[in-house]
């Protein structure tokens, strides 16, 4: 156990978001917590990372907060950039700060050593050698590289100032930060904003190898499926724990709230069976002592709550096109997009009834697409036609359909002046907007509040072809899931584009992938996608660090446009053999060089050569050279795994 939380009161003066909450971090914990919008997540992270004080002042409950062995706790919005003008390098090295003071300490060391060969010399530079080895003082350097290219940077932006990067970005490097500086506790709130679908799952697999407690506020299902091992949910200003990810943390809640309901339901009809009983017997003589006794059976119950029901409270509204379209709805050929420079070329056929969605990397073109046959940006080259009777809206990410100096009924009243005030606001309402709520200045409006409106004033178009950029964004997990049944049952054409794999795989029945610089078309929706990617019959060399590699998958390719299913189910297989020998072959090479390493730093000790500074030198360079063929394996096995 690392920190313990007991019966805390959280909030602001007037603002009571949680109640009693109490909860333990034990030292591996993969942890989510989950509510919808609003409920007091990001202010428990707060909390946790002692930012924010309880409010337990006035409370008579037992109450404390205990970490025990003053763990380090690590959160993302404590990584606060003080100086933008410095370089990216120059941020992230500040992490290793105690590797470069015991790699100075070494060299003093080694300076005292040439004129005093005192056996405490020695054992002090081996004590500092062997923390400086620990704290990862001869491969912090690949770290660094690894986990920065991971999140979509090149090695040249490492010597780029901080005040160049945009805002997603500036939000990626200080993630790329708080996962070096490894601390006991880390605390993320929303960390897959701004990552594409391949940082999202190397994130995942990094975190789940992590081996220290992390904490998540996420609305991603799939990776906080793919992570946690406890989910707590933040309900009625109250806080449960769950064992399990989230979906199973779903299917106990489910049970969890029959259950109560029924022993509820059960314990009332006793109640009632008593009363009856007691009203209809208490004025006889011959039966007082026994109505006192069911009396006393009813006021020593431990009386059940009526069981909250969910918070199931979303948005919603149907979704039916008013007119019909064509077959053919969007025909693209060889369109160059892009802004100065071409970013991709696309060919597709969209038709009526698909619902295909646009993923991959981060900026390779997909939100360009869209823009592009909006007509938001003009096109670099190629064609793309709308089909007969197509009428399309568009939802841009960024929300610039919004003028913030209105407040929320006058922005939607003013797209569709014919409505009444009542049809309005019934509208309005469906999107959770009740109340004086429609009053509100759009300026004080939350992320999800206006993508709600945004929705709102988009559906009531009622268009045949829908064009959504990242339209879950800020949306809590009902409100996902409502968007999800409301596009599913909708009767015309989409194209979206999405970072959720959750909502991708729900709604899309199709799929165009940026990949690999290419733009590619299948025909089915992601689940299937994933399928036949993990049986290798879709070409992936995205994570092939060297040319050999390349070489080999696209020599593999061709062969497999040649092949019969089964012939190409053997070649996958003599190539995953293969892998896993050279993987093998570097455990044991690796094994061999830590080895050496090791036994060569041990003669440091050595009274022999302790004073012969010439000697120190030709075994230090012996170890430099050791450890840069351990670094060259390292980098090979990082490629394979």
């Amino acid at each position: 156990m690392v920190y313990q939380m007991k019966n805390a009161i959280i909030g602001y003066p007037g603002n009571r978001l949680l109640d009693g909450v109490s909860m333990e971090i034990k030292n591996t914990e993969k942890i989510a917590i989950v509510g919808r919008n609003g409920c007091g997540k990001t202010t428990l992270l707060q909390v946790i990372a002692g930012k924010l004080e309880v409010d337990n002042l006035d409370s008579d409950e037992e109450f404390f907060i205990q970490a025990d062995g003053a763990p380090s706790i690590g959160y993302l919005e404590q990584i606060s950039f003080e100086k933008e003008s410095i370089t990216v390098r120059e941020e992230l090295l500040k992490v290793y700060e105690e590797i470069f003071t015991l790699r100075d300490k070494m060299s003093e060391l080694t300076g005292l050593m040439k004129v005093d060969s005192s056996e405490k010399l020695l054992e002090q530079y081996a004590k500092v050698s062997d923390k400086f080895e620990s704290l990862g003082g001869y491969s912090y350097q690949y770290e660094i590289e690894q986990i920065f290219t991971k999140f979509g940077f090149e090695l040249p932006d490492f010597d780029r100032e901080i005040q160049t990067f945009s805002g997603g970005q500036k939000t990626r490097i200080a993630l790329v930060k708080l996962l070096l500086s490894k601390p006991d506790i880390m605390l993320l709130d929303e960390p897959t904003n701004h990552l594409d679908m391949p940082m999202i799952e190397w994130l995942e697999g990094y975190l789940k190898k992590y081996n220290h407690a992390v904490v998540i506020v996420s609305h991603d299902r799939m990776f906080l499926d793919r992570i946690v091992d406890v989910t707590y949910e933040i309900e009625h200003k109250k806080m449960k724990r769950y064992p399990g990810n989230y979906t199973e943390f779903l299917k106990r809640k489910r049970l969890d709230y029959e259950k109560l309901c029924k022993d509820y339901e059960a314990q009332q009809k006793e109640i009632e069976r008593l009363t009856i009983f007691i009203e209809k017997w208490k004025n006889t003589p011959t039966k007082v002592s026994m109505t006192r006794s069911k009396q006393m059976q009813i006021a020593h119950m431990v009386k059940i709550p009526k069981p909250l029901r969910f918070d199931t409270k979303a948005m919603h509204a149907k979704l039916q096109p008013n007119i019909e379209s064509g077959k053919e709805v969007l025909t693209v050929k060889e369109l160059k997009i892009g802004y100065e420079e071409v970013l991709a070329s696309v060919s597709l056929n969209l038709r009526k009834g698909q619902k295909l969605a646009v993923i991959g990397e981060n900026g390779k073109g997909k939100s360009t697409l869209l823009k592009s046959v909006v007509g938001q940006i003009d096109t670099l080259g190629g064609t793309f036609k709308f089909g007969r009777d197509v009428d399309w809206v568009y939802f841009d990410q960024e929300l610039l359909n919004l003028d913030e100096s209105k407040n929320v009924i006058d922005e939607f009243w003013d797209a569709y002046p014919k409505l009444t005030q009542t049809e309005v606001r019934t509208i309005l309402g469906n999107f959770l907007f009740t109340g004086d709520d429609v009053f509100q200045p759009l300026s004080q409006l939350s992320g999800g509040e206006k993508v709600r409106l945004s929705l709102a004033k988009l559906m009531k178009r009622q268009a045949n072809l829908m064009i959504l950029d990242e339209p879950t964004n800020h949306l809590d997990m009902i409100g996902k899931e409502m968007l999800e049944s409301m596009l599913k049952s909708y009767q015309g054409t989409l194209l979206f584009v999405s970072h959720d794999r959750y909502f991708v795989r729900s709604v899309a029945d199709n799929l165009l992938i940026f990949e690999n610089g290419e733009v590619n078309y299948y025909p089915y929706g992601y689940e299937e996608y994933l399928e036949k990617k993990e049986k290798n019959l879709i070409s992936d060399t995205s994570n092939l660090r060297d040319e050999n590699k390349d070489k080999l998958s696209e020599s593999t390719t061709c062969l497999q446009n040649t092949m019969t299913s089964e012939q190409i189910s053997y070649l996958n297989g003599k190539e995953k053999a293969k892998r896993e020998r050279r993987l093998v072959q570097l455990e044991n090479e690796i094994s061999d060089s830590e080895e050496k390493i090791n036994k060569l730093k041990l003669k440091f000790s050595d009274p022999e050569i302790a004073t012969d500074y010439q000697k120190l030198s030709e075994l230090q360079e012996i170890i430099n050279k050791e450890e840069q063929i351990l670094n060259d394996l390292l980098i090979e096995w990082a490629g394979l795994v």
